[in-house]
């Protein structure tokens, strides 16, 4: 639009001018036609429909496109205000006042001035960039409306029982209306009897298809959320591990639990209350046309006015739902972090550092709803009083209508309970129409998560008979997402050859941690393959890989349920024997059975009831199980006592056929390895046996003799 602000304001002065030119023709015609010729009202319409026409096509011809499209409305106020003004002048007073039959002068300049006024209240008030938002968010509506098709048939008799209810809840004051006439005018009995008994019919109905109407919708919204959660749910345990790096679990949780509600609650509930007011709307204006269209008239007179409040109100509260739900997903996201780390906010003693913290988020989100409450109860204040304005003009015509014997008292009850009625369906249509929008936003942080792809090639289908073990490294390049300049593993080329065990040894950030990772597929590596029997890792079915492969970690992770639970966690039909045999490899037997229940003994969450020991020992079972063909301890031993990690090892080295990957600073568990291999900087300094490396007396020999000397003050 030629905005008044930056100056282009020539658009305007030059349609103007060329609309005065033809009022200028208009007077003159009228002046040479000496009386033979007056304006009525028809002939204004036509008048103003050509120079809409004329107008309009001057405007597309001299004026830019963008420039032409946001001024076509503006032409067609100043074009049409006019013979708007003298038809309502018509209805209501019976004659042509201010253009017809001869155009007043001043009536053509506040003509002219009414309408620009009117569109660039209209622009600020709905700005193009809110206008290409609320498309956005329409299309994100229809996408969350396409989710619900599943429960078609219960929103199909959902709607047939709102458009019932609406229809019998708007005949009621119809009815009231009746009644009052009977009794304040002559008493007839048996229409005084049938106006009650249709209002209790129709009282009773629409309560009935209320109810009907809200358990169908509650249905369908218990049925989309418990979709959409799923779905989520789904795609979420299907992402590599740096998008888990990247977005908080708090943040995410607020994701599946907070806003897949609200973006079921934005068909479910705000869909049904719009429906539901359209409907009323629509009936209750049938009604209130046929007892008095003056009055109805006036009515309309408010509406736009309260849509243009409601609108700014709708602006703010919509930016405020936005901060509110950020900053509530903010507070979830830093208690459920200090409620996970407690102990370490203790050991700290930063407990007086996390209040604050938490006290400056609630602080964040009081002032938030502090200045949603104020701008609140401005609007609340204005539209009492626009409202309370009407209502007195409402009454002084109602007066004039009684009066004349245009409207009975009873039609006036009926007019009055209607247009209370449609006034508050009128603020719901507009309130629920932003919130509907407000609530989708919600749905397009869920799509977000939804519509994500994992940033790693998809697991092929890969499914072989017989699978050796033996496991290459083929030039590998890695660097983590988050220290991209920072080369975790550098041209690395190492192999496991199957019924070894194999040793990662060398100093902290050397690169065995990232060898592990890769072998799991946490991560792609940009340079090189990791092969398994010559085959790429990402080719094998995602299943079968996890049936061949497991890793045990330092600091493995248990799931609140029983020590059988954890054990057997992820297999199928595994009976109690199997778990309590895989518990005795893992040196775990005994002190399962001293449990209060046994293998039936609650963990605790994250296994926190247990010892960090007693944790490495179920997940060593956990691992032995499933008897796979490759096998990954990350210094999994690292916590156990010496006589457990002698009997886990000694388990670990008559394990027959099966490719063992340790990741060890303990000296016992590097020297009965069939192949070390040293790491340093990313790169492989150093490989062999373990009597290789001592005599080549290099960065092994030296780690080895720290290590030596480490355990001997440790004895």
């Amino acid at each position: 639009m030629a905005d008044p602000a930056s100056g282009s304001l020539w658009p305007y002065g030059a349609l103007l001018f060329l609309d005065l030119l033809l009022w200028l023709t208009l007077w003159t015609s009228l002046l040479c036609s000496q009386g033979v010729f007056l304006m009525n009202l028809t002939w204004l319409w036509v008048f103003r429909a050509f120079s809409w026409v004329l107008l309009h096509t001057v405007s597309s011809a001299t004026l830019n496109k963008t420039t032409h499209n946001l001024l076509k409305p503006w032409v067609a106020l100043v074009c049409f205000i006019p013979p708007v003004y003298d038809m309502v002048q018509t209805l209501l007073l019976r004659r042509g006042c201010g253009f017809s039959p001869v155009p007043v002068p001043l009536m053509v300049v506040l003509s002219a001035v009414t309408g620009t006024l009117i569109h660039l209240m209209w622009d600020k008030a709905f700005p193009i960039k809110k206008v290409k938002k609320e498309q956005e968010a329409k299309v994100l509506l229809m996408r969350v409306i396409r989710y619900s098709k599943p429960d078609y048939l219960h929103l199909a008799a959902a709607f047939f029982f709102l458009i019932l209810a609406a229809l019998f809840e708007s005949s009621i004051p119809y009815y009231m209306g009746k009644i009052m006439d009977g009794l304040s005018g002559e008493y007839k009995h048996e229409s005084f009897l049938w106006a009650i008994v249709c209002l209790s019919l129709y009282s009773f109905g629409s309560s009935m298809f209320t109810g009907l109407r809200g358990g169908m919708f509650m249905c369908s919204l218990s049925r989309l959320n418990k979709r959409i959660r799923h779905m989520l749910f789904q795609n979420l345990l299907k992402q590599d591990i740096i998008f888990f790096e990247e977005n908080k679990p708090g943040s995410l949780t607020s994701r599946l639990v907070s806003d897949t509600d609200k973006m079921g609650r934005s068909v479910a509930m705000n869909v049904n209350v719009f429906l539901r007011s359209l409907v009323k709307t629509c009936g209750m204006l049938v009604q209130m046309l046929s007892l008095s269209w003056q009055l109805t008239l006036l009515t309309f007179v408010e509406m736009p006015l309260l849509a243009v409040l409601q609108n700014y109100y709708n602006i703010h509260y919509q930016k405020t739902s936005r901060e509110l739900q950020n900053c509530m997903a903010e507070i979830e996201q830093l208690a459920s972090s200090v409620i996970r780390s407690v102990k370490t906010v203790r050991s700290f003693r930063a407990e007086a550092q996390e209040l604050k913290k938490y006290k400056d988020a609630l602080d964040k989100k009081r002032q938030i709803l502090k200045r949603k409450g104020i701008f609140s109860a401005i609007h609340l204040l204005l539209r009492r009083c626009l409202t309370l304005g009407l209502r007195v003009s409402m009454l002084l015509l109602s007066h004039h209508l009684i009066s004349s014997g245009q409207l009975s008292t009873g039609s006036l009850l009926a007019f009055v309970l209607y247009q209370k009625d449609m006034s508050l369906n009128m603020r719901q249509l507009v309130h629920v129409y932003g919130d509907i929008l407000n609530t989708v936003w919600s749905a397009e942080k869920v799509f977000t998560l939804l519509d994500r792809k994992p940033n790693m090639q998809e697991a092929g289908d890969w499914v072989p008979e017989n699978l050796e073990g033996r496991i290459t490294f083929d030039n590998i390049t890695l660097s983590y997402p988050s220290r991209p300049e920072s080369k975790a593993l550098k041209s690395v080329s190492i192999e496991l050859s199957p019924g070894k065990m194999t040793a990662l040894v060398g100093p902290s950030g050397g690169g065995k941690s990232s060898c592990v990772s890769l072998l799991q597929r946490f991560y792609e590596p940009q340079q090189g393959k990791v092969l398994l029997d010559n085959t790429p890792l990402h080719e094998y079915q995602h299943q079968y890989l996890c049936r061949q492969m497991a890793a045990v970690s330092q600091n493995p992770v248990l799931f609140s349920g029983s020590v059988k639970y954890n054990i057997a966690y992820g297999l199928r039909d595994c009976d109690i024997e199997q778990v309590k045999e895989a518990a005795k490899k893992a040196n775990a037997h005994d002190f399962i059975c001293r449990l209060d229940e046994g293998y039936d003994t609650d963990v605790g969450e994250s296994g926190k009831r247990l010892s960090s020991g007693q944790k490495q020992c179920i997940a060593i079972a956990r691992v032995l199980i499933r008897n796979p063909k490759i096998l990954i301890l990350d210094e999994a031993t690292s916590k156990l006592d010496i006589n457990t990690q002698h009997a886990v090892q000694e388990v670990l080295s008559g394990l027959k056929g099966q490719t063992l990957l340790v990741v060890a600073h303990r000296l016992q568990t590097i020297e009965r390895a069939d192949h070390i291999i040293y790491m340093e900087g990313g790169m492989v300094m150093e490989q062999g046996t373990h009597e290789q490396l001592m005599a080549k007396r290099g960065s092994y020999f030296h780690l080895r003799e720290k290590l030596f000397t480490e355990d001997s003050d440790q004895g």
